[in-house]
This record gives C-alpha cells, structure tokens and sequence, in this order.
C-alpha cells in the first residue's frame, strides 16, 4: 500500500482520545472518519468527518484500516460489518468477554480473508522495548523469572474508576481480564512460552462485580518462573503511579533489570552493584507514548508491509492463559495452558 494510509476509528470514549491523538500525528495516515452512537462525542473528535453509524462511515469515508475501539459487549457486531467490506481492523484489548468470543472475532477475520490486529499496547511501552533489546544483546543472558507488582492506587472507594472508565465497576472479570491480560502479553514477550498457572483472585473493593487483587504464578516452557501481584487499591511511591502501574524485576542469568513506578530503569549484572540505565523514553499521552508506538507498528505492516506482533490468531493465546488464570482460581490447583 503506498501514499497516505485512511484511517478511521469506531468508538470515542475515553481511551479512544489516544488512539485519535496518535492516528493524528503520524504523517503518512489521514483520520478520514471517526464514529460513535453518540454522534457528539464522534464530533468532538472530529467534527467533519463524524458518524453514527459504521455503515455509513464506510461507504462516504472510504478507510483502508478500521480501528475499533468499543467494549468487548458491542465488538462482534462492528468486526462483522468491518470484515464484511473486506478491510483489515484493530481491535482493541480485551479481545471479547470470553475465550469463546475472542475465538469468534477471529473466526470472523479469517473467513473474510482480511487482516486483525490487537491494539496490545503494554508490549510497545518503551521500558519494556528496551528491556527486549538488553535480552537480545545478550547483555542480561537467560531469563530466569521475572515479578510484577501493579500498585497504581486508582481502585479506592465508592467513584472508584467512574471519571474514566465506569463500566470498570460492573465488569464480573475485572483485573485478570481487563488489565493483567497486559502483564500475560509482556511476560510472553520477554521471557517466553507460558506453560501453566496458579492463581489467587480477591475483590477488595466492595462497590465493584470483580476482582481487583490477585496473585498469579507463572511457569514458562523454558523452566523460567513469573509472578504477577496486583492490587487496584494500593499505591506504590511514585509521581504518576498510572505511567508504569507498578514495578518490575527481571531476573536472568547474567544480570537483573529493574523498573521503577517513574519509568526509570537499573540494571545490576551479577558481581557487580546496581546503576541506573539510562535510555530514551518520552513521557507523553499513555504509558511512555505506548499507544502511538503500537500505531506506528501498525502504520508500518498496513502500509510498508513490516511484520505483525500482534495478529489475532497469535494473540489470542493470551486470552487462553487468562482463562487458565480464571479456572485455576476456581479449582485452587496448577493449570496447564
């Protein structure tokens, strides 16, 4: 595909505001349509370019990609009309309510013949990008387990989660759907194959349908360990607890990598004290400008034909995991994925 890649989005509520802002600042696409039921909110996005329905913005706007930006609950309709007119989408995370659903939006690209990409944006977060590059240099050797503790502080009390995302509060899976799902995502990308899981679920917030702290142990295929704890009510020391959501330690055979709640890393090779590393990183929108380097990953395969990391069928091997995460809660004993 060559000249100016047309994008247009469905979906402004609140997280779509850095979806648009990025589409908008990559030069080579044009944001040709944006569309919501409340056709207001599409024209505070864009007030010229503003649909209420999918149909219409596909027939008058002509896009090349579709970004969908929608709750799980409303997804599979929009995907269906999408693949229908033969365009690949993004699809935000998570993919679906279920593994089923997820397993039917898929269904739905593959028989259309047409490409979907996962909004997973956690991956493209630059910390992350850069603890990738220290584990292909060979610098930090083999991982041998990693920790995440998610503390963002941002789950208190009776509004908690209102004046961004309500429908938080209603969700019946909550961390382990809506937000560990990223932490599934980013221990694949840098420590490997997840092999089976143990997990301990909580609801501390009594407003709420689902839980929001949880323990997760990881084994992965190559006999490195993980652990995810997460709690939506507790708060760790830093200056936007939401930039990083909580702290990591990366532990491999060489050296260990740590990150901070300010987006600072360190690195300690082994025998040897710890020292910052420093790298570039801009603290911008989302998570270290996450969301736009995803789309300028996206922006690449469309238009320059660059390799996908997060192509549907692919990705929903995180969706498997959580599912596993779920069911071993259940049952209190290992599952295997």
């Amino acid at each position: 595909m060559s000249g100016q890649l047309r994008v247009a989005g469905v979906g402004a509520g609140y997280f779509s505001q850095f979806h648009y802002k990025s589409w908008q600042r990559i030069d080579s696409v044009d944001l040709v349509g944006v569309c919501d039921m409340d056709i207001e909110r599409a024209r505070a996005v864009s007030p010229d370019h503003a649909f209420a329905a999918v149909a219409d913005m596909i027939a008058q706007a002509s896009p090349d990609v579709v970004d969908i930006i929608t709750p799980p609950a409303a997804r599979l309709a929009v995907v269906k009309q999408v693949a229908a007119s033969g365009l690949p989408m993004i699809v935000q995370k998570p993919l679906a309510d279920d593994l089923m659903d997820a397993q039917d939006l898929a269904r739905v690209a593959r028989q259309a013949g047409v490409t979907m990409l996962v909004h997973e944006n956690f991956r493209f977060q630059p910390w992350y990008r850069e603890a990738r590059r220290l584990l292909d240099s060979g610098l930090l050797g083999e991982p041998q387990s990693i920790q995440f503790r998610l503390r963002p502080g941002d789950g208190r009390g009776p509004d908690a989660y209102l004046a961004r995302q309500p429908y938080f509060q209603q969700m019946p899976r909550f961390l382990i759907h809506e937000t560990a799902v990223h932490f599934v995502d980013t221990f694949r990308y840098l420590v490997g194959e997840v092999g089976s899981v143990l997990a301990d679920l909580r609801r501390l917030n009594p407003v709420i349908a689902g839980e929001d702290a949880a323990v997760v142990l990881f084994r992965f295929l190559d006999g490195a360990s993980g652990i995810f704890d997460g709690n939506r009510q507790a708060e760790m020391e830093a200056r936007n607890p939401r930039l990083t959501m909580g702290e990591m330690l990366l532990e491999c055979s060489e050296a260990q990598l740590r990150l901070n709640g300010d987006g600072s890393l360190f690195l300690k090779p082994l025998g040897h004290p710890e020292r910052e590393h420093e790298y570039a990183w801009q603290d911008r929108d989302f998570g270290g400008d996450c969301v736009h380097a995803f789309q300028s990953h996206a922006v690449a395969h469309f238009r320059d034909g660059a390799e996908a990391e997060t192509l549907v069928d692919k990705y929903l091997r995180n969706v498997r995991i959580v599912e596993a995460i779920y069911e071993s809660a259940a049952d209190g004993a290992w599952v295997d994925i």
